[in-house]
């Protein structure tokens, strides 16, 4: 019965996409919708094969290339602005309005302004995921390392433990399951820049090729290119979990057994 209960929602998940590609098939064959606008389940389905398979595989690791220099970019300066914030409130009252303004700015109208500053080469594309990925890294990351027990900071002040001990065991320990909170959401932002900046100017990577299938109306081609985006989110999204589970066993320990008191009230 536990097994049943673990795999009962991935056979949900299975069967509703399996139900989806019949009733799209089924859709294009009645109405008869030609190619060019919704081509059918197998012509995406035979572009995972043969020359069409090299080129998206090559395109998508270019993506994932650009999408992982800009996430960990994220990371570094996301976590290094949220120590500052919290440990400063002259840079929070300094930063924290910029860094707010600075997302609320559609990172779409910024890209052309990027790849003028940067060129037209991978390191414009790692700026963008970087800029549309850091925020919640760094709202997540200041916000656990200011929710601490007082009592926990007091205990370590009265044993004379120093600012970086109590950094070091109690604030950076209890900022992580929020850290990685944020990463979740970070590294599918991440994913959205890159392509933006590949949409923008580039001659390589998904959403490059995604503007020329648009352009060559070739459908099929672009339906297994957005396909190939959403895999590659997929993918991020999950080692990003992974590493959750390996890094932070506590919070999801923790996550657990809140989802079983929230279930028992």
């Amino acid at each position: 019965m536990e097994i049943v209960k673990k795999i009962r929602p991935l056979c949900i998940v299975v069967s509703t996409i399996l139900v989806s590609i019949i009733v799209w098939d089924l859709v294009v064959r009645i109405f008869k919708i030609p190619n060019f606008l919704v081509p059918p389940p197998l012509a995406v389905l035979y572009q995972f094969s043969g020359k069409s398979l090299s080129l998206l595989i090559d395109h998508s690791l270019i993506t994932l290339y650009e999408t992982g220099l800009g996430f960990i970019l994220g990371i570094v300066i996301g976590v290094s602005l949220a120590i500052l914030i919290v440990y400063s409130p002259f840079l929070q009252t300094a930063i924290y309005p910029l860094l707010v303004v600075a997302q609320v700015i559609p990172k779409l109208a910024l890209a052309p302004l990027v790849l003028i500053w940067f060129g037209y080469g991978i390191f414009s594309k790692v700026i963008i995921a970087f800029l549309i990925s850091f925020f919640p890294i760094i709202v997540n990351t200041a916000s656990g390392l200011r929710e601490v027990e007082p009592e926990m900071i007091d205990l370590a002040t009265s044993l004379n433990a120093t600012k970086w001990q109590v950094f070091r065991k109690i604030r950076l320990p209890n900022s992580l399951p929020y850290l990685f909170s944020g990463l979740k959401i970070s590294i599918t932002f991440a994913v959205i820049g890159a392509i933006v900046g590949e949409f923008v100017g580039a001659d390589t990577g998904v959403g490059y090729l995604i503007i020329i299938a648009t352009h060559e109306l070739k459908t099929a081609l672009l339906f297994a290119a957005i396909i190939i985006s959403s895999i590659i989110g997929i993918f991020a999204y999950g080692v990003i979990i992974l590493l959750e589970k390996i890094l932070v066993p506590w919070g999801v320990v923790q996550k657990g057994e809140a989802e079983v008191l929230g279930k028992s009230v």
